[in-house]
């Protein structure tokens, strides 16, 4: 329990400070609740017109709000009203920076009128602010529990964000885009060039293609356009020209999976390796850390044990390719111990007990863990799981494709998750998009598919992923 301070009981010299660090969610909300949306103060933005993304800087007022935060909450706390408020803003804020903000009682004024003076810093001592408030302070005590707020979700997805610009720090990627005939997938692949992901080559019909781009409003004249009136035939060229050295990837466009996978895994022809093809969604939800991935949600019905070690191998590759130091992998399951009954479970526990071995290798791999425990530190604590991944889980290997499939829907359409999808295990990646997914997923899933592929090539990431949060 917290309690505010009276006019009767404040004294000249009382004092109370805060500490915050500035971060882009507070500026999105900020922007939000005030409807300030000039560009200079919002993250993700090129406001210099550079073609380069900006680094925003806080607006003044939402330095002034944390003033406001030590008055209303500490000093003198619950039940105080503003009178007037002077303050002068001599440098800027920017995201990441840790400021101390400070009040202290100057005067006592008659009808219950307190003065405090008000400093803003910086932590390494440099000025922000300073001024002057007047408030009604309350003439009451107030007891109050210092309880959190309600959650608050902010719809943004800055792992994507980051992961396009460390992937446009490489080569464009030489890709078969295969029957690339509705505008959804005709346009995430001129986005995905026009942004130097790929150098794309058209495979399919060339009427339905041009018939695309002109609902699109868009030319494809500077495109390779490689005209296959058959889809499965066009699936076989997009192979074929990855054995040829032409490309290094292969998209899907408006076909099918199956007419596309079943060239992929061809025994003669195909792309397989010695490991078992399998299927990462990539997920960016709003509020985690890093992104999620899942597997394996589109080829692999009902994985077998065997099957299970080449997922989860895939799946580390992926998420080292993305630039995840270490992934923690969680193992699936409806319960969190190991029960006979539940085969998912077995699984877990071996797989787990393999990558101690390493058996499993560039991860660390626990299971059988439920979903709650996989992902939510509190849960897992309920539960007495002591796991370096149970609460911190970034790799989500499922127990069949049904599990894999809803749980990736369920974050994209209730949790606002954004996903990218490649099909690993393959000689080259492949970009499995949905043909409902819009230009923005088939840009991530290019981005993906491009680091990847870097590390593919060279053994190690484009960039490391801790290297891109806020405030680095």
């Amino acid at each position: 329990m917290a309690t505010n301070r009276t006019y009767d009981q404040i004294v000249v010299g009382d004092h109370a400070e805060i500490i915050r660090t500035c971060s882009s969610n507070d500026l999105l909300v900020f922007a939000h609740a005030s409807g300030n949306l000039n560009p200079l103060h919002l993250p993700d933005t090129d406001w210099t017109g550079d073609g380069k993304i900006d680094k925003p800087v806080a607006p003044s007022m939402w330095v002034g709000a944390l003033v406001s935060a030590v008055l209303g909450n500490i000093l003198p706390g619950p039940g105080t009203t503003y009178r007037a408020q002077s303050i002068e803003f001599h440098t800027r804020v920017a995201v990441g920076d840790t400021l101390t903000v400070r009040v202290e009682v100057l005067e006592k004024k008659p009808d219950g009128q307190v003065e405090l003076s008000v400093s803003v810093v910086k932590k390494d001592g440099t000025k922000v602010a300073d001024g002057v408030a007047v408030v009604d302070a309350p003439r009451e005590t107030i007891e109050y529990a210092t309880s959190d707020l309600p959650g608050l979700l902010v719809e943004r997805h800055r792992h994507f964000n980051s992961l396009i610009q460390m992937a446009k720090s490489q080569p464009a990627l030489p890709t078969a885009v295969v029957a690339p005939d509705d505008p959804n997938s005709l346009q995430g692949t001129i986005l995905a060039a026009r942004e130097g992901l790929i150098e794309p080559v058209l495979i399919g019909a060339a009427g339905r293609i041009q018939k695309a781009a002109e609902e699109l409003g868009t030319d494809i004249a500077g495109c390779d356009l490689i005209d296959i009136e058959n889809e499965s035939e066009a699936a076989a060229r997009a192979v074929k020209m990855v054995h040829d050295g032409r490309v290094q990837a292969v998209m899907k466009g408006h076909l099918h999976t199956d007419d596309l996978l079943r060239h992929v895994v061809k025994r003669d022809g195909g792309l397989r390796t010695k490991r078992r093809i399998s299927h990462v969604f990539v997920m960016d939800i709003p509020g985690r850390d890093t992104p999620v991935l899942i597997t394996d949600a589109a080829i692999n019905i009902s994985p077998d044990l065997t099957t299970k070690v080449d997922i989860t191998q895939n799946a580390i590759d992926a998420a080292l390719a993305l630039g995840l130091e270490t992934p923690k992998v969680g193992i699936l399951s409806a319960i969190e111990t190991v029960n006979p009954a539940i085969p998912s479970s077995l699984d877990g526990a071996i797989l787990s007990k393999m990558a101690e071995r390493n058996q499993i290798k560039g991860g660390i791999v626990d299971g059988p863990l439920a979903m709650d425990n996989a992902i939510d530190v509190q849960a897992a604590r309920t539960k007495g799981i002591t796991s370096l991944v149970a609460g911190h889980a970034q790799v989500l290997v499922v127990p069949n494709l049904e599990a894999g499939n809803m749980l990736a829907k369920e974050l994209t359409f209730i949790a606002h998750a954004e996903a990218a999808g490649l099909v690993v295990g393959a000689k080259a990646p492949v970009m499995l998009t949905s043909r409902a997914d819009d230009g923005r997923a088939r840009l991530a899933s290019c981005a993906f598919a491009l680091l990847y592929n870097h590390w593919l090539e060279h053994g190690e990431p484009v960039g490391l992923l801790s290297s891109l949060k806020d405030g680095a």
